[in-house]
């Protein structure tokens, strides 16, 4: 099997995984007594164990695991992340979202484009990309507490630089996985799609962050 043929099937599920996202976003943050619920009590920490727990368990038994398994848990996690990205219709205007999703497409587009024809091997870009990705998270954590507006926005740069990187990177990464045999080439395109999402999604929400226009 050759590259141009893995290639669209991971993106092929990573844009189902996206609609199936957004579409149950959108349709939860229609339904005011079921937002609600959702963002009280103890439902988003229950909701991001979820979500995490399905990122690791599909990341961690890719290798064993069916296909049927694979996709089913793909659309499972990418129907929980909709539902705990339901908020996003609520905080900003839907032509903001669609703004800085086309956005999110363009800038995902072309480092694809770019992880995918470009001869440099990315890995130790990708592992400075991931540490830099950890400083990030760290430094959230802290301002937490600090509540610096200055320093939400410069995680919020930091950390769309570090996902349109990581998107050339696991593009490439996926290509040379193809050829290795180390993950099933039938579970392949729902790992590939999986790193993918997870790029496009927090580009996706570091750039509302930055750019969004918020509802009064």
């Amino acid at each position: 099997m050759t590259d141009n043929k893995i290639m669209p099937k991971v993106f092929g599920w990573m844009f189902i995984g996206l609609l199936l996202t957004f579409l149950t976003s959108f349709f939860i943050s229609t339904r005011e007594y079921t937002t609600l619920k959702i963002f009280t009590g103890y439902t988003p920490l229950i909701l991001a164990v979820i979500e995490i727990g399905l990122a690791i368990y599909l990341t961690a038994r890719i290798t064993k695991m069916s296909p049927v398994t694979a996709k089913i848990t793909f659309l499972l996690y990418s129907f929980v992340s909709g539902i705990t990205l339901s908020g996003i219709f609520i905080a900003y205007e839907l032509s903001s979202i669609i703004y800085v999703f086309l956005a999110t497409c363009i800038l995902f587009g072309l480092f694809a484009f770019i992880g995918f024809v470009t001869k440099i091997d990315l890995t130790k870009i990708g592992t400075y990309l991931i540490i830099a990705l950890i400083g990030s998270i760290i430094c959230s954590v802290i301002n937490i507490f600090l509540h610096n507006e200055m320093m939400y926005t410069l995680i919020s740069v930091v950390c769309v630089i570090v996902f349109v990187g990581l998107t050339a990177y696991d593009v490439q990464k996926i290509k040379q996985l193809e050829n290795s045999g180390i993950i099933p080439i039938e579970n392949l395109p729902i790992y590939g799609a999986l790193q993918l999402y997870l790029d496009f999604i927090n580009i996706f929400i570091e750039l509302l962050k930055l750019f969004g226009k918020s509802r009064d």
